[in-house]
């Protein structure tokens, strides 16, 4: 049986009612044990009988064809085979869904993956891959630097205009028309891509490092040529993803091209260089915020126009300008995408693509108007807060950005906050910034098995992923709700293609879609309890392994004469409202006077993404947004050559991430509320909200430390100290 839902209506709060007090529960991942004790195996780390290894040749040239020598290298030591056939340029976009460009005997960066070699051992594939003699005839017709690019297209789809934002620009008491570049970044996950493929006849099965499996299996069927049904993918622990295992990737395509010719396992694991170069990266960015306002600082307009770049042929572009079209009122607005087809990486979605750096400048932009006003920058924000939608006219569907700028003021100290360079701590200028946050939320139709077992315990099956995330934990907490039981009796089956299709981690929409699919499972087994015990769905209480309801009371085993397994299907509906979730980061910042130096002292985000469905795992996802905040506003860039294209700083040990020491004390207050519309469990999504802003927050502060407005990113020393 199926319990299905399609979400166009406002549904009952049943987890409000339920009592079992599973939710409510701050509950550690289950799975952290494991993963801690080394015995959590992720994809690189699997063996295979007679299992061979293979390993990614890279492209030498920026744009041209090549010509492999096969006969280079055949005599070398454990060499098996060289392949170059359905090799992919790079991974696939998100929900892709189908291969990506497959450009045979053509490179187009500096990098690409254009052959795999195999041999007996990871070494001697690597050593036959570097020796490999590779012919190439170079197209000298390339475009690999974005600083000088010149032609762009218009992103028609992505262009909108309303009212005239040019009159309100010129009769504005108050006006603001600034320019932000923001660098390349690269997802940099822990675990790197790796895979492992063998084939039983026709059909294959890979162990990859993947977040969206139902899409991926549908990638590499494609890639391969042959039915999404003999395709088995299985990814049950990520090492992280950040949007860059969303696509199907050359490892796995390599990996399956290669053992198909061996009739053996083969494995390949991409190095941190091949991450950096053939795993999609963030967009630069150059963005023109214009904001008008009147006297007394409401928004009488808002422009948001970018520039980006990326590979030619791909569709993917990053939506810089999603917060701005919903976040502040104004009744002109204008928004354009400018897109570069530049023969570099290409550029795909990494962590909240669009608002991440989006309201980088967006946020910026605001606080030079509350400069220029005279304003709190906080009241500004709460005054030009919209009643509707300013373009659709859609109410919001829940909106706390107000309780969070209020109470994180609160919580923050902000009422300290002194003028710019007023407060001075030896060699160090100390100032306070405040950012909104917001990020759209989306339900994505997911699928999920909920099974009760006799013995007290259940059992959930989905293809969702775990990318470290939580979803075992949330997952658990959901089922051992619904069923009234302790968390620890419900065993969760993750990052399996047999199992029923979740939606997938990315989007922020993985925990609220696959957890409504597990409520909507567990829901159809409470109906079957109902019936069994003789009362309404509304009458039963399921707790602590205990039905009630009519009047009647009895142990849920005696209720089963065996398991009962249940499917649960959610899918979006269509609800005429604005949807998204809120929040607002406060932080502290000290300047060094003789460096430019930046050190983030402390750091405060104030969230509210209707209902919080495990307290632990959501304040380490918003932790984590803090650090990408850091990152973004401080360190990270992505650094190409300008006459290749290549990426210079294509490692952990040149790209640099913040570590403990970069980061101050980091604090996350939740702001209670649910969400009827978002979905059956009114949960939003907060995986990207703490990076929405975050850097923004950051930057605004060094302004109110130091009085260096930054509109390049990263901050480093050099952007601040000849300004100081």
């Amino acid at each position: 049986m199926t319990e299905h839902l399609k979400m166009d209506k406002v549904q009952p709060r049943l987890l409000d009612e339920t009592g079992q007090g599973a939710i409510t529960k701050p509950t550690p991942r289950p799975e952290g044990p494991q993963k801690v004790a080394g015995t959590a195996k992720y994809a690189g780390e699997y063996k295979a009988e007679n299992m061979a290894q293979g390993y990614l040749v890279r492209a030498g040239i920026t744009k041209g064809t090549f010509t492999v020598d096969e006969n280079s290298i055949k005599d070398m030591p454990g060499f098996l085979g060289l392949y170059t056939d359905h090799m992919i340029r790079n991974s696939a976009q998100g929900t892709a869904n189908t291969n990506p460009v497959q450009p045979g005997h053509q490179v187009q960066y500096l990098g690409q993956p254009i052959a795999v070699v195999v041999a007996e051992t990871f070494e001697q594939a690597r050593h036959i891959a570097h020796a490999v003699k590779v012919d190439y005839q170079p197209d000298d017709d390339t475009a690999p630097d974005f600083a000088t690019a010149t032609e762009f297209e218009l992103k028609e789809k992505k262009s909108f205009s309303q009212g005239d934002l040019e009159q309100a620009m010129s009769e504005a008491a108050f006006a603001v028309d600034s320019t932000f570049t923001t660098a390349p970044h690269n997802s940099a996950a822990m675990e790197p891509h790796a895979a492992l493929a063998s084939w039983e006849g026709d059909k294959v099965t890979v162990r990859g490092s993947l977040q969206m499996l139902k899409f991926n299996q549908n990638e590499l069927a494609d890639s391969l040529g042959i039915p999404p049904e003999n395709v088995r993918l299985l990814s049950p622990y990520v090492g992280g993803g950040f949007g860059s295992k969303l696509g199907i990737d050359a490892a796995c395509v390599s990996a399956a091209v290669a053992s198909r010719h061996l009739g053996r396992p083969v494995r390949v694991e991409m190095h941190r260089n091949n991450v950096f170069e053939a795993i999609v990266l963030r967009t630069p960015s150059r963005q023109r915020v214009r904001l008008a306002a009147d006297s007394d600082g409401n928004l009488l307009g808002v422009g948001h126009e970018n520039w980006q770049s990326t590979l030619p042929d791909e569709v993917f572009s990053e939506p810089i300008d999603t917060a701005t079209h919903f976040l502040y009122g104004g009744d002109s607005r204008t928004y354009a995408t400018h897109v570069a087809r530049l023969n570099r990486p290409a550029s795909g979605s990494v962590r909240a693509p669009g608002e991440a750096i989006g309201m980088l400048a967006l946020e910026n932009a605001m606080d030079e108007l509350a400069e220029a006003t005279g304003i709190d920058p906080i009241d500004l924000r709460i005054r030009n807060i919209p009643a509707v939608h300013p373009e659709s006219g859609f109410q919001y569907s829940s909106r706390s950005l107000a309780e969070c700028l209020t109470e994180g003021a609160k919580r923050f100290g902000w009422s300290d906050r002194k003028a710019p360079k007023a407060r001075r701590e030896g060699e160090w200028f100390v100032g306070m910034g405040v950012a909104s946050a917001a990020r759209t939320n989306i339900l994505m139709e997911s699928k999920a098995r909920v099974t009760l077992n006799p013995d007290g315990t259940a059992l959930v099956q989905t293809d969702m992923t775990d990318i470290g995330t939580g979803t075992y934990s949330i997952l658990a907490m959901i089922a051992a709700e619904m069923l009234g039981m302790p968390t620890e009796n419900v065993t969760v089956a993750l990052g399996d293609t047999d199992f029923p299709h979740a939606s997938g981690s990315g989007g922020s929409w993985g925990a609220a879609s696959s957890g409504s699919a597990v409520f909507l499972g567990a829901k159809a087994i409470r109906q079957k309890l109902a019936e069994r015990l003789g009362c309404s769905i509304e009458e039963l209480r399921l707790q602590d392994g205990v039905a009630t309801g009519g009047n009647v009371r009895r142990p849920i085993s005696e209720l089963l004469d065996g398991p009962i397994a249940e499917e649960g299907h959610i899918e979006p509906g269509k609800q005429e409202v604005a949807q998204a979730s809120f929040g607002a980061h406060f932080a502290e910042v000290a300047v060094s006077a003789v460096t430019g130096e930046v050190r983030v002292r402390r750091m405060l985000s104030t969230v509210a993404a209707g209902r919080i469905l495990n307290e632990q795992t959501a304040q380490s996802q918003v932790w984590g947004g803090q650090i990408w905040g850091v990152g973004t506003a401080l360190t990270e860039e992505i650094q190409h050559d300008p006459r290749t294209g290549h990426v210079v700083n294509n490692d952990l040990a040149e790209y640099h991430v913040p570590v403990n020491l970069d980061l101050g004390d980091q604090d996350v207050l939740f702001i209670e509320e649910r969400d009827d519309y978002a979905n059956p469990i009114q949960a939003k999504g907060i995986g990207e909200l703490g990076i929405s802003g975050a850097g923004a927050a950051i930057t605004n502060a060094i302004y109110n430390a130091c009085g260096v407005r930054i509109r390049d990113y990263p901050a480093t020393p050099d952007r601040i100290f000849p300004h100081l």
